[in-house]
């Protein structure tokens, strides 16, 4: 993996696919100051109007263009990331205050070469807070956090890794488990607040025992394609 020089903190990486309302939402809420570097990486979607606009709005955010795929897109991301820091985030993903600090802290400690922010979702519904224990148990017990708790690496570390592998499904997991192999991991208590739009499209229920299901699936060694297709076409129908 090609190496960019580092001048920054952190590099946030954005891979967005049709999020173009998502984006317009994410984009103010993050940090201007200068020892961060913010990478929007699209999959080729088409876009409108609203698109070109936060273009023009967001001069100073990278837009670059990369083949479809959530891995593929985040290792384009973060082959321009110039951070010591390199913050994975999702277009429907919002983090609270706090963050930058945070990493910033972590310099000091050597030993820690990634970690997640707290997920939360933006519903009031009682299953929302069920989910959200259910993660804090599986992060705590397993020391396994998913994608859309902004996962954090450094810089150095994602690249002797070679970074995401090509997957349609379970990149994520499968990067972590190969991260916490170098290190150990830091979980901090800052909230990753994420669209609850999915859980309230499929049913709370029936998404949440999908997610585990297609999870232990994955740790039992069944290819992400296979998942990956059972995945969309549950989520087509």
């Amino acid at each position: 993996m090609v190496t960019t020089p580092t001048d920054c903190l952190v590099t946030i990486v954005i891979p967005v696919l049709h999020d173009t309302a998502a984006l317009t939402a994410l984009l103010p809420a993050l940090s201007a100051d200068a020892s961060v570097q913010l990478v929007v990486v699209d999959g080729g979607a088409e876009h409108g109007p609203a698109w070109d606009a936060l273009h023009a709005q967001y001069p100073a955010v990278e837009w670059i263009g990369a083949a479809r795929g959530r891995a593929v897109q985040m290792n384009a991301g973060a082959a321009c990331a110039r951070g010591r820091w390199i913050v994975f985030l999702h277009a429907d993903t919002q983090l609270e205050a706090g963050w930058l600090e945070f990493l910033r802290s972590l310099n000091n400690h050597p030993s820690v070469v990634g970690g997640s922010f707290r997920f939360a979702l933006d519903s009031n519904a009682r299953w929302a807070r069920w989910i959200e224990r259910g993660v804090w148990l599986r992060v705590r017990l397993f020391d396994l956090p998913y994608g859309d708790q902004a996962l954090f690496a450094r810089r150095d570390v994602f690249d002797a890794l070679n970074g995401y592998k090509a997957m349609p499904l379970m990149e994520d997991v499968e990067f972590i488990r190969r991260l916490r192999r170098h290190g150990r991991l830091e979980h901090a208590d800052i909230t990753a607040l994420t669209s609850a739009r999915r859980w309230e499209r499929d049913g709370w229920i029936l998404r949440t025992i999908g997610n585990v299901t297609l999870l232990v699936l994955f740790l039992a060694g069944c290819p992400a394609e296979w998942l990956a297709r059972r995945y969309y076409r549950r989520k087509a129908a």
